[in-house]
């Protein structure tokens, strides 16, 4: 028998397959929304700006961890613009795609699918947006684990993901090229997931598609709600 593959391998062959086509089968797939690609990475980045603020984190470095072809770098550098951000993937390819996008202006970081290359207490944000559901599920307490190692003292560790009970969401996955092998996990799944000892709250997000925009100030409201096409996270050492 052979042996399981590793997390990271698993999602570089996936998504060195995809990168080049990546913006376009995503934005076919949350077509049904009437949002774009640019509009979901904008809206966690200043989610996660105001999770910082409400935790009293002052951001000086942070990691977007699997952050592909760069689709959050510039809302993440908008919004937290003085900074130092390194982007962190497995998919080299990617990593290549998101530099040509954006230039230099984070460090790259190539992930080997099993050890963050990072000293202890290296980020006082790390960000990480619909990546898990890409991992094989009996590495996300280990890997949970190094995240939180790179987590400065009074750090925040801010995780995104699709919420299956959102009958829409499971549509847009199910129509969605790389998302075929993904498997999603509920928030109070994930929730049980950090090692005991952090603070860990989770929030609904995404209620409302464009259409009907004009509602979207009541999502604050309805944060508690498991009816949101996404979950936010937020965990501190």
């Amino acid at each position: 028998m052979s042996a399981e593959p590793a997390a990271g391998q698993f999602a570089q062959a996936e998504f060195d397959a995809y990168c080049d086509q990546y913006r376009q089968d995503h934005a076919a797939s949350i077509r049904v929304s009437g949002e774009d690609v640019d509009f979901f990475a904008a809206y966690k980045a200043r989610d996660a700006r105001r999770l910082a603020a409400a935790a009293e984190c002052r951001v000086e470095t942070m990691l977007d961890f699997g952050s592909g072809i760069g689709n959050a770098v510039g809302p993440l550098r908008d919004a937290f613009p003085d900074a130092a951000l390194t982007c962190l993937d497995v998919s080299e390819r990617s990593l290549d795609v998101s530099r040509r996008l954006h230039g230099d202006g984070p460090s790259y970081v190539a992930y080997d699918g099993q050890t963050l290359p990072f000293a202890d207490a290296s980020f006082d944000l790390v960000f990480t947006a619909c990546v898990f559901r890409h991992i094989l599920e009996s590495g996300h307490i280990a890997l949970l684990a190094q995240l939180r190692r790179v987590l400065k003292p009074g750090g925040l560790f801010v995780l995104y993901e699709h919420n299956p009970w959102n009958p829409l969401t499971r549509h847009v996955v199910a129509s969605c090229p790389f998302d075929a092998n993904a498997v999603l996990i509920t928030a109070p799944e994930m929730k049980r997931r950090p090692r005991k000892g952090a603070t860990v709250r989770t929030e609904y997000r995404v209620f409302f598609p464009k259409a009907l925009a004009r509602l979207r100030p009541l999502e604050r409201a309805l944060t508690a709600r498991p009816l949101g096409g996404q979950y936010v996270l937020g965990a501190r050492p």
